[in-house]
């Protein structure tokens, strides 16, 4: 008898095409765990795109072997009940290093050179826009980094090779790893905020990084300066970025993650011209969402099916007597 596997939206059909005859599919287009939970109480496995699963859903559907994540941020997860019920948590890490890492740098690109609007001024019949010299170059600028990652990583070198110095903050790294690879290595993130002329976040949600930027950080970087956030939108206080970009506080900022998605179109933020916005999509390229949906979809199937799988969030759940001695 196939297992059966529950998505809350479609995957890339890459991904698809992995579990096509190799387990009974339920897309339920919804992922509030409340909601979904009557079509996960016999499911064997939960592949989350969109949305979360809570403690209380994880408890309430025993026959759950495993959970998978197209990506590698489980924030939405709650990883101690899935350890604690012996559940793997499949991840897909560095399948969509290059393009969240490319679009982290197209968005810090465009915000530079005011390309959004002086697009919507341009459409509108103000060619004299060009005129208000809101563009700047890239050249011996400082780029701050927030986290060095595989993702951080990726970005230092791009955009090393274009002109940007690059300073990186990240207490969980070496100094050294930094410093070898010609980057400057700063222990105190406040430095990074105020030397940086870009700063670019790349860094997972935890009690510790919520609202890593607020009011304070904030204050501390470049009236002149640009914000971007490919990581998660919470990181960010939304409220004190409105006022600093409003106020004159920062040159611009860009997104793609905000702390409710789908993002409302009245969002405070949507309204300013210097605030850019895109859909969570930098890790939706072609290439980035079929390796990370077949990624999932292979981890997940071979856990259901009583196999380990090596890309888990949560390692230490192979310690559990569900899997001890397999």
């Amino acid at each position: 008898m196939m297992k059966k596997i529950v998505l809350t939206h479609r995957l890339h059909e890459a991904g698809m095409q992995i579990l096509e005859g190799k387990a009974e599919v339920k897309i339920t287009n919804n992922g509030n765990p409340q909601e979904i939970l009557p079509e996960m109480l016999d499911a064997d496995g939960l592949i989350i795109r969109i949305g979360s699963i809570d403690r209380a859903a994880i408890m309430a559907a025993k026959n759950l072997k495993a959970i998978g994540r197209p990506g590698v941020g489980v924030d939405n997860v709650d990883l101690a009940a899935a350890t604690e019920r012996g559940i793997p948590v499949v991840i897909a890490p560095g399948a969509n290093t290059r393009s969240v890492a490319e679009h982290a740098l197209t968005l810090i690109l465009a915000s530079a050179k005011a390309v959004l609007p002086s697009d919507r001024q341009t459409r509108a019949g103000n060619f004299n826009v060009r005129n208000s010299y809101k563009a700047f170059e890239i050249a011996g600028k400082t780029l701050g980094l927030i986290g060095y990652g595989n993702i951080g990583r990726e970005l230092a070198k791009m955009s090393a090779a274009i002109g940007f110095n690059v300073m990186v903050y990240d207490p969980f790294v070496a100094p050294a790893a930094i410093e070898q690879a010609g980057y400057q290595y700063e222990a105190d993130m406040d430095r990074v905020l105020a030397a940086a002329d870009a700063v670019s976040l790349h860094v997972p949600l935890t009690p510790e990084t919520r609202c890593l930027i607020n009011a304070r950080s904030l204050a501390l970087m470049k009236p002149n300066a640009v914000l971007v956030n490919c990581a998660r939108g919470e990181i960010v206080d939304e409220a004190a970025l409105f006022e600093a970009l409003a106020n004159g506080g920062l040159h611009s900022a860009a997104a793609d993650v905000l702390s409710t998605e789908p993002v409302r179109p009245d969002h405070p933020l949507l309204q300013l011209e210097n605030f850019i916005i895109t859909p969570h999509m930098a890790g939706l390229t072609q290439e980035a969402a079929a390796g990370v949906c077949t990624m999932a979809a292979e981890g997940v199937l071979a856990v259901v099916n009583g196999r380990k799988w090596p890309h888990v969030a949560n390692k230490e759940v192979y310690d559990h007597p569900d899997w001890r001695d397999k």
